[in-house]
């Protein structure tokens, strides 16, 4: 199953530890590890990510799920790029682009605090024990939540509601007085660039989603590449 994780550590040095431990579960076959930062918070509010894995095709999910969900966890004052400086590149900070739950982001920024630093990353696990047995034993405090799919059919239940609003606008505009024809052809025209406007943000948080999920194809075919190699 996909996953967004958040571990949460009380030092920086507890993190890097975190990292390696969920980088060792990725070899050892017990997960798949996508993409994953270290991302540190500040005293003033502020967010840096320290660390991250933005390299060959990983990259290409940086504007998607992970990318915003490291944007979100910098919070509103805002997140400073540390030393993996592209982990952001074109990335909107949008709750639905991460397609997790906003109670997901609070439960997670009430650990991650002043001075804490966390190891995010996007993962998939058939069961929870492995992670959670290694990060509680360094002393960190775990959170996930699985990828939703909902979006989508929001999007098409929006789009199909302002179009029967679009289509009842249009209906009166053909029966109305001269004098009428000019406001509600005005309101048409505002409705149906609000619709072109929804339907374009549908289409490129599908295309996203297309880009993710060949990224992870490309990921797995790497690891299975090297495994093979290394048993030769």
């Amino acid at each position: 199953m996909d996953r967004m994780l958040v571990v949460v550590f009380d030092s920086e040095s507890k993190a890097y530890e975190g990292k390696k431990a969920l980088l060792q579960l990725d070899g050892e076959g017990s997960i798949s590890v996508y993409a994953y930062a270290v991302l540190a918070k500040h005293a003033d509010g502020t967010a840096t990510v320290k660390q991250g894995d933005d390299s060959g095709p990983i990259g290409t999910l940086l504007g998607t799920s992970f990318g915003s969900l490291i944007g979100l966890l910098g919070g509103p004052v805002g997140l400073a790029i540390g030393a993996s400086a592209g982990v952001l590149a074109g990335g909107a900070v949008d709750l639905n682009n991460a397609r997790i739950g906003e109670d997901f982001i609070d439960d997670v920024t009430k650990v991650l605090t002043a001075n804490k630093v966390a190891v995010v990353a996007e993962i998939e696990e058939d069961w929870t024990t492995p992670v959670d047995t290694r990060m509680e034993a360094i002393g960190g405090s775990v959170f996930r939540r699985s990828l939703s799919e909902v979006r989508d059919t929001v999007d098409d239940e929006e789009v199909a509601a302002m179009k029967a609003d679009l289509a009842q606008m249009k209906a009166e505009h053909a029966k109305a007085q001269a004098d009428r024809k000019a406001k509600l052809q005005e309101k048409i025209n505002q409705l149906d660039s609000k619709i072109q406007a929804q339907l374009q943000k549908a289409k490129d948080r599908r295309e996203a989603m297309q880009r993710q999920t060949q990224a992870k194809v490309q990921v797995l075919k790497a690891k299975a590449e090297a495994a093979k190699a290394k048993a030769s």
